[in-house]
């Protein structure tokens, strides 16, 4: 009989998204295999990393090699099984790390989740695509923004938001003059830059897919219907809304958005389960 693999789920993080994480991490464990995974929970909190063992409690992981020390034995890690929601774990950080220390983890590679993670520079990856965005302005905190300057450019309603940022944190729709600056320090709470995007009304769709090495795997499109005014936290993780798949859309049009979807994988160097909203 092989040896049972030993599997580091990361949760935890230094972002708004830590709690989401949590609850993550407790969906995974119960998923893996545990006739060939141990599972082990490990938290990342600030510059610590600890393994939440089920005897023993909390144990320090070493950064200097990724590997805990358990009643006077070596644990080291087969896998990292990424689980964290922002940073470290969505913008190449951790990516970066498990590179380094050579341990094989889920989600896309260093390159592809920094880049991915930050809305202003995926959009100019975009380029020579034919692939239509809403226009955007890119704001530094501190930066003197002319609401009325905003409103001619983009119209209104707006949406702002954190350049660097998941789950709907710190964004706003904003329609109203008086509604920008506020929203502009409500999105400043999470990044150091925001995005100031025109809204475009219309059907959200958002189609998943998967490629290896032999094959591509482009699923049904789907359509989101928020019960709220947007896709915000609530309708994302407290199921306040309806998902239809496929999507109540022309087939032509499934087909364009399939294509288009894995045009968006191959540019940004994608890899795994992603899914394009």
């Amino acid at each position: 009989m092989s040896k049972k693999l030993n599997i580091a789920i990361l949760a935890g993080g230094n972002s708004s998204e830590e709690g989401i994480s949590l609850k993550g991490v407790v969906q995974i464990a119960k998923w893996l295999d545990p006739t060939k995974y141990n599972a082990f929970p490990v938290m990342l909190k600030g510059s610590k990393m600890t393994l939440k063992h089920s005897k023993y409690g909390d144990i320090p992981v070493s950064w200097d090699d990724f590997i805990a020390n358990v009643e006077g034995e070596t644990l080291s890690f087969d896998c990292a099984l990424i689980a964290i929601h922002g940073t470290p774990g969505e913008n190449g950080l951790l990516q970066g790390y498990l590179e380094m220390m050579n341990i094989p983890y889920t989600t896309g590679g260093v390159l592809n989740t920094a880049l991915t993670f930050c809305k202003d520079t995926t959009k100019q990856m975009f380029e020579g695509l034919n692939i239509q965005l809403a226009r955007s302005i890119k704001v530094a905190k501190g930066q003197y923004v002319d609401p009325k300057e905003v409103v001619t450019t983009l119209g209104l309603p707006i949406f702002i938001k954190p350049n660097e940022s998941g789950s709907s944190y710190g964004i706003t729709k904003v329609k109203s003059v008086e509604g920008i600056q506020p929203a502009l320090d409500l999105a400043f709470t999470e990044d150091k830059f925001a995005l100031i995007e025109e809204f475009i009304p219309g059907v959200e769709l958002t189609c998943g897919l998967v490629k290896t090495r032999s094959k591509t795997l482009v699923f049904p499109v789907t359509e989101i219907v928020p019960k709220n005014e947007y896709f915000d936290y609530g309708a994302k993780y407290e199921n306040q809304v309806e998902e239809i798949t496929p999507a109540r859309i022309p087939d032509d049009l499934s087909d364009y958005i399939q294509s288009v979807s894995s045009e968006i994988y191959d540019r940004l160097n994608c890899r795994g389960i992603v899914r394009i909203d």
